[in-house]
């Protein structure tokens, strides 16, 4: 059983590393993708919102996938 504070705090570290520690390996592998890329953008300023979103969605999800487990 996947505890919900610990996929928190691994997606506060690196987006989708939450959803790896629940067994979504795909949502994981996307999260991160999608960081990255955002970060990249960041350069230009849509990048930086689109970021923040990927990171809280990441968050919100780890949580809530491994309480309901």
């Amino acid at each position: 059983m996947a505890s919900p504070l610990i996929a928190l705090v691994l997606s506060f570290f690196i987006p989708g590393l939450g959803q790896f520690y629940t067994g979504q390996l795909l949502k994981a592998v996307a999260l991160f993708v999608l960081a990255i890329l955002f970060a990249a953008l960041s350069t230009m300023i849509i990048g930086i919102p689109l970021y923040i979103i990927v990171w809280l969605y990441s968050m919100y999800d780890g949580y809530t996938v491994a309480s309901e487990s």
